[in-house]
């Protein structure tokens, strides 16, 4: 039987080489970079802020066919970005931010965003990772997302990869998530009695006018709007292409096993809304560094909860031919701490110089 199928979406700044200030070069870039004979033009696309790009693979089944796809990617508009004199940062946050606000894509939507929340628009200097997995319906994937929602802080936490806010340490492991979490729709779903409540619930946001389409749903995991694919969002975008490949293998499991346990009627478990925010928060604050709080709201190390994670998916792991590969790089993570730790770890040794080699470094690292 073939693995489940998934795909990658990937969100990167666009720095200046010498200040790691964001610039606006993302049309320039995505101009360069479609140019290469390996690159497709669906698989490059704008963002809502200028001084970033987004990558898409395609379909994939094996977890080496979607590493080798954001590698090409990678190298491409990181070729694209020199060329135009700027650096691909494949990190959450700028370490710094510059004193000019970042100039918005000219699309209806993003100017409709702009006017909406000035503000927000303004700080959404915030590059994420997104990891779609097939399900066979959206009845299943509405169930799924119910079975997800207690692994989400762990993801959070093991995925960190931005503590640096206007070039000073924040305190929290991913200040993305706190950034992302000031939308009106956003954070953590909430659990859904089935199909038709998700659509009703759904089709009332949408009626309230405080978002104008489903791609404002920023929850952390959601029913993907264009494919047939259960969509987690939680993620910081990953300093190296394979540290990324990991948490693609790790979320196709998550799916798998949710899906088996549907087909089970194994019941999903039931978290309050505030432990879930509460989880979210504590995930995002220290990352993998301090404690984590689990689906059934126990306070536990978070290494404990990663082998948790683990032997909970590992026989869907074991078979798609996962394991082996996404042990090995979980055990890497342990080993070095998140990217976050490594930011951190940077700035102590080198300063803000430090950071921007790291991270400039490790997006292109094969």
């Amino acid at each position: 039987m073939e693995p489940v199928t998934l795909g990658v979406e990937e969100e990167y700044l666009l720095l200046d080489a010498e200040t790691g200030v964001p610039v606006p070069m993302a049309e320039q870039v995505r101009a360069a970079a479609g140019l290469e004979p390996l690159v497709d033009e669906h698989e490059l696309q704008s963002e809502l802020l200028q001084v970033q790009i987004e990558v898409a693979t395609s379909v994939c089944t094996q977890l080496e066919e979607a590493g080798g796809h954001l590698l090409r990617l990678r190298h491409a508009v990181g070729a694209a970005a020199e060329a135009n004199g700027c650096r691909l940062a494949a990190c959450g946050t700028p370490p710094r931010r510059g004193p000019v606000t970042a100039p918005v894509t000219e699309q209806a939507r993003y100017r409709a965003m702009r006017v909406q929340a000035p503000q927000l628009v303004a700080e959404q200097l915030v590059s994420g990772m997104h990891i779609h997995a097939a399900v066979p319906s959206p009845e299943v994937g509405v169930a799924v997302l119910n079975r997800l929602r207690g692994w989400l802080p762990v993801l959070v936490a093991m995925s960190a990869n931005s503590p640096l806010w206007d070039g000073q340490d924040t305190g929290f492991a991913s200040w993305r998530t706190v950034i992302f979490g000031r939308w009106p729709v956003s954070g953590p779903p909430p659990a859904f009695r089935d199909l038709t409540d998700h659509r009703e619930r759904v089709e009332a946001l949408l009626g309230s006018g405080i978002i104008s389409d489903k791609g404002q749903l920023y929850w952390q995991v959601r029913l993907s709007d264009r494919f047939p694919t259960v969509e987690v969002r939680c993620p910081d975008v990953q300093l190296r292409a394979d540290e990324a490949v990991m948490f693609a293998g790790i979320v196709r499991a998550l799916v798998v096993t949710a899906v088996h346990e549907t087909a089970a009627g194994t019941p999903a478990p039931v978290i309050a809304p505030e432990m879930m925010q509460a989880a979210n928060w504590q995930a995002a604050r220290y990352g993998l560094s301090g404690h984590l709080i689990t689906a059934t709201g126990e306070r536990r190390s978070a290494g404990d909860v990663v082998a948790q994670l683990i032997e909970h998916i590992t026989p869907a792991l074991d078979a798609a031919g996962d394991t082996r590969e996404v042990i090995s790089l979980v055990h890497r993570l342990l080993q070095q701490g998140t990217p976050a730790d490594r930011q951190r770890r940077a700035l102590a040794e080198g300063g803000l110089r430090a950071v921007i080699d790291l991270i400039t470094s490790e997006t292109t690292a094969p």
